[in-house]
């Protein structure tokens, strides 16, 4: 229904949160493979770090209501810009350093 009149942007508030393991995948391609076809903007709000890896042109790391990061999922991934980035988004290790 939310793609009927032909919208430019789409809000998709954890759309896949409820589902199994094996439908999440498989939604994940065909929401990907929808927003290819129509040219949709997705704006997708999840809690699942892999989701939003997999799914994303483009993250915005939030914090307290607060953006801390944006940036393509490999730079946010590679590059985290904080500790807080650094944690929410994969495994890190942290090492104290002086420069």
């Amino acid at each position: 229904r939310a793609i009927i009149n032909h919208p430019r942007v789409v809000l998709l508030d954890e759309p896949l949160s409820a589902l199994d393991l094996k439908l999440r995948t498989d939604m994940q391609y065909e929401l990907r493979e929808l927003q290819q076809r129509l040219g949709i903007t997705f704006v997708f709000v999840t809690h699942d770090q892999e989701e939003a890896l997999a799914m994303s042109d483009w993250i915005f790391v939030m914090n307290d209501g607060e953006i801390v990061q944006s940036g393509t999922p490999v730079d946010i991934y590679d590059e985290p810009i904080n500790h807080f980035v650094a944690t929410f988004i994969g495994e890190s290790n942290i090492l104290p350093g002086t420069m």
